[in-house]
């Protein structure tokens, strides 16, 4: 094992791996396992039972050793073993390299926790910003629900500037469909703009295609935010549907 706070192995194959997991599986907390288990439903991954923090520690650790070896043998069985996989992509440095795995992990994707932890983290598509937009823009219009969450996160933690507006609002008024976890996040992520550009954000809640709940949501949402007048809040209960 290489030297590290966690038993990480120092070279790749499916032996270290699967000693690997056995250590994931030796700091399991059966409390968070059921707590968590809670809040992530209809995951097809089994949760072990590990908190985000040790499992950012984790991948810290991994992504100085041979990222492509361990991404190679990783296996998707847990969900902490695809959570893993999407922090350790976010350290991959190379473009190039970082965009295959990017593309592949996006696959892996089916509930708002892996979605949300890895969007955040991924920050080298900061200094791609064309790319990745448009990339983020089109995930944001796929039908497929989790990968439309990921395009509208990615946009949320790393592409909200004035010069995307027009087209943030433009994307969020394609999208039609009523699926749960898209529309929570785009009502994030309208939430989000508000409180960097209010009066943008205003025109938009006034008139747009979102569908009632989102509308509501969004307007919920920046109600409860505490980056948000008293003022400005009562008068957006005006755009409710």
């Amino acid at each position: 094992m290489a030297s590290s706070k966690h038993e990480i192995p120092a070279i790749w194959n499916k032996d270290s791996y699967k000693k690997f997991v056995e250590y994931l599986f030796s700091i399991k907390d059966l409390k968070y396992k059921e707590f968590h288990s809670s809040l992530v439903l209809d995951s097809k991954y089994e949760i072990i039972g590990i908190r985000l923090p040790i499992m950012r520690e984790i991948a810290k650790d991994i992504s100085k050793t041979n990222i492509e070896e361990y991404l190679k043998v990783a296996e998707n069985k847990y969900y902490e073993e695809v959570m893993i996989q999407g922090l350790v992509i976010s350290h991959i440095k190379d473009e190039n390299t970082f965009y295959k795995y990017f593309l592949k992990h996006v696959e892996k994707i089916d509930n708002w926790a892996l979605c949300d932890s890895f969007c955040s983290s991924i920050k080298i598509i900061r200094s791609h910003e064309d790319k990745y937009f448009a990339e983020s823009i089109k995930m944001s219009l796929s039908k497929d629900e989790f990968v439309s969450r990921v395009g509208l996160v990615i946009i949320l933690a790393h592409f909200i500037s004035p010069s995307n507006l027009e087209k943030i609002f433009d994307t969020l008024n394609k999208i039609t469909t009523d699926k749960f976890y898209i529309n929570m996040a785009e009502a994030w992520l309208v939430c989000e703009i508000y409180t960097k550009f209010p009066n943008e954000t205003e025109k938009f809640l006034k008139n747009n295609n979102l569908n009632k709940f989102t509308q509501n949501k969004a307007i919920s949402k920046i109600h409860d935010s505490y980056r948000v007048g008293k003022e400005e809040k009562e008068m957006l209960k005006q755009y409710k549907k």
